[in-house]
């Protein structure tokens, strides 16, 4: 059967001992599960005792599916190895590893998958290391902010299909590396907001992103950031390009918290498209910020996804 490995890691700055004790605990799961944001009324059931050998953690979601994960292993401060049990919509198992490494001022975390897919899925390989590596991501991001601060800035609220639009922006174009989106993200921003400032225009409106492509294997995206513009307003200068987004239906996924956890929405929003069969239209997926990082709290920052579908 075709096989795949996964593995991704992230500094803590906690001790090796601490990061195991939250890890081996499956009742701290479903605090950074970079799963169950997807679907959190999704049914989980854990272990009396939950972080001995044995111990299990077990789910069932109308999304997520159903599965289990079991301690196999257990060595305090330094692995942990599980073994994953998926059920639905497919039956297949991988194991699971855990690696605390001690460094200066903390620990490197390595969460690693090795499995195998069934026969008739061989043409699922690469993408499935991809989506379990962005996942991992997601996980260990929010592992490591809930053993640092005790809390995570994320949180999905789900609206399903509506209408949105119309739609005006303007903006600047830019492709970079998933993870160089921050950065590359603040500048564009900055760059929107400057010249629409010396054009005259108002820059206390509404944010936004059209996504144009996204590319999970080699971990890019292109992508046109800016802000919202006044319905009449005319767009006067050469260094931005104006996008119009006609009045369309789209899947809502609402984030409130830290931008860089965005990708919990999106993972959200494309597993519900994906497990509802939703026919995707022709539009680009987009985002649009309701507030201002300037002003707002980060764990109050409000950021709504759009999938367009037909």
């Amino acid at each position: 059967m075709p096989a795949f490995h996964v593995a991704r890691s992230i500094h803590i700055n906690a001790d090796p001992q601490r990061v195991f004790e939250v890890v081996s605990d499956y009742s701290t799961w479903t605090k950074w599960s970079p799963w169950l944001c997807c679907e959190p009324d999704a049914s989980v059931t854990v272990s009396e005792d939950p972080r001995s050998v044995g111990s299990m953690y077990a789910w069932n979601g109308t999304v997520l599916g159903q599965g289990e994960i079991e301690h196999r292993s257990i060595d305090p401060g330094r692995h942990i190895e599980d073994e994953i049990r998926f059920l639905k919509p497919f039956r297949s198992r991988s194991d699971v590893l855990f690696d605390m490494e001690p460094q200066e001022e903390g620990t490197r975390l390595t969460w690693s998958m090795k499995g195998s897919l069934p026969w008739f899925m061989f043409w699922m390989c690469r993408m499935m290391e991809s989506f379990i590596g962005s996942d991992y991501e997601r996980g260990l991001r929010m592992l490591k902010e809930w053993i640092e601060t005790g809390r995570v800035l994320s949180h999905n609220i789900f609206h399903g299909v509506e209408s949105v639009g119309p739609i005006r922006m303007a903006g600047v174009r830019r492709s970079c590396s998933l993870k160089d989106i921050g950065p590359v993200m603040q500048e564009a921003f900055a760059f929107v907001t400057e010249t629409l400032r010396t054009a005259g225009q108002p820059t206390d409106v509404q944010g936004a992103s059209v996504v144009h492509a996204c590319d999970m294997r080699r971990q890019s995206i292109d992508l046109t950031a800016g802000l919202m513009l006044q319905e009449h307003a005319t767009l006067d200068t050469m260094d931005l390009v104006e996008i119009d987004i006609p009045r369309l239906n789209a899947l809502r996924v609402e984030h409130v918290g830290a931008y860089h956890h965005l990708g919990n929405a999106w993972a959200a929003a494309e597993q519900r498209v994906r497990y509802g069969k939703m026919k995707r239209g022709r539009q680009s997926s987009f985002e649009i910020y309701r507030n201002s990082p300037h002003t707002t709290p980060v764990e109050d920052l409000r950021t709504d996804v759009y999938i367009p579908v037909r």
